[in-house]
């Protein structure tokens, strides 16, 4: 399967070329060329995914690690060295599936949504750099492969969100993004350092072989402040991905993001950026389970907490983007959660497969989702729901595929969010039920935001429009059209079979208690989002006002970006950076200062021994000579 190379070398010749040449090239050209490569991508990854899970990729029942393509990179010892390759195996497989479609779609949309923007060219190779460091991190053959890959993703992701680099709000969005997940990385590149240095490897397969036996052995006995090496090293892995998953507390980036473009929103948040948390614990299974289980406990609760946190902020925001972005925080909570909970091996490891499962049909419905936001910001040139309404009537595609990513995210049956939900749902209730009970909460609240933004935009009062809106160009609606239908039928996919934690298939079935109450409960959330948002009413500002501060606090998002602002700029600018810049001043570059001028005055003492005068040159060997000779005479 050498040819899955191609996958990574298709969008970064892309990249180079519409870097390199895309001025020379008509806006159109330059689209229609980065969709054909992404589209060849997508090709090969679909031919990769059904050689790998219906011919190659399975011996004895069992789903192997296949690496087509491995060459020596850097070599810091006999053993420890960083080779650069591609591997195979199921969740890499899928998300090479997951990455392409959904970059496919973002491209096919961009030709309609993006048309006449300057530096349309730029975009698109940027989108191509984005999507080959996603590719290339998801089949990284060893941990600081994924490193690079990993700081790539973060480049990218700053170059789209600051698209729009003359509008000041774009720019500091993109400096966010870029601070808080560099914060977040440096806590990941320790924890590399600490694993290879006790185990001796970067390897993905030495390090999760015999259930991660290398890291128990290795890391034996070593332990800082009460806690093993080996849970050091995984806790600050998960810090990595919690910064690019915008788990709390480091969620604060996300939302902002969305100044980018509204299809760049939909690539960082259906299958790319986002969800490279989720995989990097995926990933490193093995040695979450059975060397550190304390932290997969702390994955699982800091998931159950920001599930329910951004869950209750996306409730009361006013842009339908925030809105979808906060739903995006809480969902890929969701799956840090269901990994938390789950076990290695069996039907234990439901928590896994479920998580992979909603990983896989969140990608569509949730690119669905921001696309959809996206034809109607280009209809009504607005995000702020109160400036939309009775859109319905003119948008009947965009509402109908709107509606449908509504239910599949809300849970309800037969739509694929229905299906991977009530898998996490089921393996929370048979480890936590406290765990469980959030969960469940936060699908009657995801129902409840998701249908006051879709009653908010398509039913309600019709507004006073300066400009009679219109469907979207056909374009934009194609995939529309196309991801509405993934949205149907993925959920349907026997994903248990294909994807799990030891690469055995094993049957899953629905709980239908727990697929019962989840279904009761999102529809309670409809209910209710209908009743007070499908027409114009008094109602939503009454309970508003009736819950006072707790209300203001969630429009203010808790006041965590106050918070942030207040440790670094009061705290850590203050009392850390500012005692280290005068140190750096006056000590590190007094120091070097006093040598340079030192120097100066001596060279300048001495200038006349370099006059390039013979008489100077002459006396001073005539008075150096009659030293040298009372010297030797009379010393």
């Amino acid at each position: 399967m050498e040819f899955t190379l191609l996958i990574l070398i298709i969008p970064l010749f892309m990249f180079l070329f519409l870097a390199l040449a895309g001025h020379k090239l008509r806006a159109g050209i330059a689209g229609v060329t980065g969709t054909v490569g992404m589209a060849a991508a997508a090709i090969l990854s679909y031919i990769t995914a059904y050689s790998y899970f219906f011919d190659a990729g399975k011996i004895d029942g069992i789903y192997r690690k296949i690496t087509p393509f491995s060459i020596e990179w850097l070599r810091f010892s006999d053993k420890l060295h960083i080779d650069l390759g591609i591997l195979l195996d199921p969740i890499s497989v899928m998300m090479l599936v997951v990455i392409t479609t959904v970059s496919l779609m973002v491209h096919l949309y961009s030709m309609g949504y993006m048309r006449g923007e300057k530096g349309f060219q730029r975009y698109y190779a940027f989108l191509s750099l984005f999507s080959f460091s996603m590719l290339g991190l998801v089949v990284a053959t060893n941990i600081f492969q994924m490193y690079v890959f990993w700081e790539l993703v973060g480049v990218s992701s700053y170059l789209l969100i600051g698209f729009y680099y003359t509008k000041p709000s774009a720019v500091a969005a993109s400096k966010k993004a870029f601070i808080v997940t560099r914060f977040a990385d440096l806590g990941f590149l320790v924890g590399i350092l600490i694993l290879s240095f006790y185990t001796g490897t970067f390897d993905f397969d030495l390090l999760t072989a015999d259930n991660g036996s290398l890291v128990i052995d290795s890391t034996a006995g070593a332990s800082f402040m009460g806690l093993s090496a080996a849970t050091w090293a995984m806790t600050l892995i998960f810090m990595g991905g919690a910064g690019k998953s915008a788990m709390f507390p480091l969620h604060i980036w996300l939302p902002d993001a969305m100044e980018g473009p509204t299809p760049v929103s939909a690539l960082i948040h259906a299958a790319t950026m986002v969800v490279a948390g989720v995989y990097l614990v995926a990933r490193l299974f093995p040695v979450y389970v059975f060397a550190t289980p304390e932290t997969l406990a702390l994955i699982a609760y800091t998931g159950a907490f920001t599930a329910l946190f951004a869950a209750v902020i996306a409730i009361v925001q006013t842009d339908i983007k925030r809105v979808l972005a906060f739903s995006t925080i809480s969902q890929i909570a969701y799956m840090m959660v269901a990994l938390g909970v789950s076990d290695f091996g069996g039907h234990d490891g439901l928590g896994y497969m479920a998580s992979m499962f909603h990983l896989f049909t969140h990608a569509f419905f949730k690119a669905l989702l921001f696309l959809g936001a996206g034809a109607v910001i280009h209809a009504v040139h607005s995000n702020e729901m109160g400036e939309m309404g009775g859109l319905r009537k003119y948008m009947p595609v965009t509402n109908i595929t709107f509606l449908i990513a509504c239910l599949a995210i809300s849970g309800i049956p037969p739509f694929s969010g229905f299906f991977s939900k009530d898998e996490i749902l089921a393996a929370a209730n048979h480890h936590d039920g406290i765990l469980y009970a959030v969960l469940l909460a936060v699908a009657g609240l995801t129902a409840f935001y998701m249908f006051r933004l879709y009653f908010g935009i398509f039913w309600g009062k019709e507004r006073e429009y300066r400009h009679k809106p219109h469907e979207a160009p056909w374009i934009m609606l194609i995939t529309l059209v196309f991801l509405a239908v993934l949205s149907c039928v993925t959920g349907f996919v026997p994903f248990p079979e294909f994807v799990s934690s030891d690469g055995k298939a094993f049957a899953a079935h629905i709980d239908w208690s727990i697929a019962l109450s989840g279904t009761l409960v999102a529809l309670t959330g409809i209910v209710f989002a209908g009743i007070l948002y499908r027409k114009d009413s008094e109602k939503p500002a009454t309970i508003a006002a009736g819950l006072g501060a707790l209300y203001t606090a969630a429009v203010k998002k808790f006041y965590l970006d106050e918070i942030w602002l207040f440790i670094t700029k009061r705290v850590v600018f203050r009392y850390i950076s500012a005692p280290i810049a005068w140190f750096d001043r006056h000590v590190v570059d007094g120091t070097m200062n006093l040598a340079g001028r030192a120097v100066e005055k001596l060279a300048w003492a001495i200038r006349d021994f370099q006059s390039g005068k013979v008489q100077t040159y002459a006396w001073v060997f005539i008075i150096g000579t009659l030293i040298v000779t009372v010297w030797a005479l009379f010393l």
